[in-house]
């Protein structure tokens, strides 16, 4: 199992060069985990005379972990569906170069990917190749770039690509020092914090409702990308699943059009009563999803005053086409098929991500002092917590987007599943008896800074 050592961002200017994305200097291997003596992560800024004031349109090459979300979830199931396409050969055996390249050179502004090397890598972009080469970008090329708002203290905050952005952290050949130009919707970073995020609201470039639709403080965004820190919307992926074909996006679209979407398909569609792990239902689903969205008159309100037109509806489902064609016949395509639709992807991937035990007891925001894990399921959701960790015999720990002051130890425990989350202290896990995961698909990259044992673990 491997983890990934994060350190401090420096400070940011406005440029126009991809860095290579290397480990802390120092960093070693133990137990099989990444470790090593890098600094705690904090939100990246920019910082001096110039850089400390981009203007709105300027370009900023940052890295993944330097960004602050401006939402609480993301669909998983797109994310996945982005990971088993990168990881997967289909797309080299089909003639074609894997999709996360192309997929980085259109964030970054630079079109598509237009050769890679063997070995390449998301996190060294002298790797691979562009088709629009630095410093000759387009309006075209620029308008696909993700977006990023400079707020209080030179923070950088996200206003759109966090399924994207999350997918680069994600992939096996990315993490969270993989470097990425965001273009500047304004700059922000005179304001109050207060003043800051009356703003932001008022501009609509933060979405304050949870996984169930309910509201939200702005205290309780998550502090960094990555799936250990967003929680599930599984209204988010069933929309990005009817992209072209019940919906598509306008040019100079709004902000979370599709958490717009997902609140008007809330009240229409249940999802609790389709099997979203089999593709049969699972489609069942969208196709009902999106035949109601191309049904709806075009100017209906959606949400946030907005009408099904202004969200892209589509005024024949499909495109006209039927169900085996276009669009939706392409999304229904299974695995086994030379060129599998997303859903395929998805769930073939989501196959492979770790499942997670129930909890039985949840820690949320600051808990200071001893955590003793007696018995049961403990989770820790994005918990900052100072003190020991003790997980007894048969207990379990389930740690998401944590950050942890103090010794972990668990011994003889049932399960121990830790992703997203930085410990300063030493970690030790003897003896689980079903699973440990510090790894591996859907498990966001751990920040350990301290000695690691691990033995005896399945």
């Amino acid at each position: 199992m491997t983890g990934s050592v994060r350190t401090q961002p420096q400070p940011l200017a406005p440029r126009l060069r991809r860095l290579g994305a290397g480990l802390a200097a120092g960093a070693v291997v133990l137990g099989g985990v990444l470790a090593g003596g890098g600094t705690a992560t904090a939100a990246g800024g920019v910082a001096g005379s110039t850089a400390g004031s981009p203007k709105a349109g300027e370009l900023l090459d940052v890295t993944l972990d330097q960004l602050r979300p401006t939402q609480p979830t993301v669909g998983f199931d797109q994310i996945y569906y982005k990971l088993g396409r990168y990881t997967g050969t289909k797309d080299e055996a089909n003639g074609d170069l894997n999709k996360r390249f192309d997929d980085w050179c259109e964030t970054n502004g630079q079109e598509k990917a237009a050769s890679v090397r063997p070995g390449a890598k998301l996190s060294d972009a002298s790797s691979f190749t562009c088709t629009v080469p630095l410093g000759q970008e387009t309006a075209e090329t620029r308008a696909a770039m993700k977006t990023v708002v400079v707020g209080p203290g030179g923070v950088l905050y996200l206003t759109d690509g966090h399924h994207s952005l999350t997918s680069f952290l994600e992939a096996p050949d990315g993490g969270p020092r993989t470097h990425i130009r965001l273009r500047v919707v304004d700059n922000l970073s005179g304001l109050s914090t207060a003043a800051f995020w009356k703003t932001m609201q008022e501009k609509k470039w933060v979405w304050l409702r949870d996984e169930n639709n309910r509201p939200i403080t702005t205290d309780q965004l998550p502090q960094h990308l990555g799936l250990a820190h967003f929680h599930d919307d599984r209204y988010r992926s069933l929309v990005y699943f009817t992209r072209d074909i019940g919906y598509q996006a306008p040019a100079g679209a709004a902000e979370f059009l599709e958490f717009q979407w997902g609140t008007w398909l809330r009240e229409r569609v249940d999802l609790g009563t389709y099997d979203l792990t089999a593709p049969a239902p699972y489609l069942s689903a969208i196709r009902t999803a999106s035949e109601g969205m191309s049904a709806t008159p075009g100017d209906t309100v959606i949400a946030d005053g907005r009408t099904a037109d202004e969200l892209g509806r589509m005024a024949e489902w499909n495109n006209g086409k039927k169900p085996t064609g276009g669009e939706f016949g392409k999304l229904s395509a299974p695995i086994s098929d030379a060129k599998p639709g997303k859903l395929a992807y998805a769930l073939d991937y989501r196959s492979r991500v770790a499942s997670a035990p129930a909890c039985t007891k949840t820690v949320t925001g600051k808990h200071t002092g001893p955590l003793v894990i007696s018995s049961g399921v403990t989770c820790l959701d994005g918990t900052k917590l100072t003190g020991p960790v003790v997980v007894g015999a048969g207990a379990s720990l389930v740690a998401r987007g944590a950050e942890i002051t103090g010794p972990v130890q668990a011994v003889g425990a049932r399960t121990v599943q830790i992703c997203g989350t930085s410990l300063t202290g030493p970690l030790s896990v003897v003896g689980t008896k079903e699973r440990l995961t510090l790894s591996g698909p859907g498990c966001t990259p751990n920040t350990l800074k301290g000695p690691v044992q691990l033995v005896g673990n399945p």
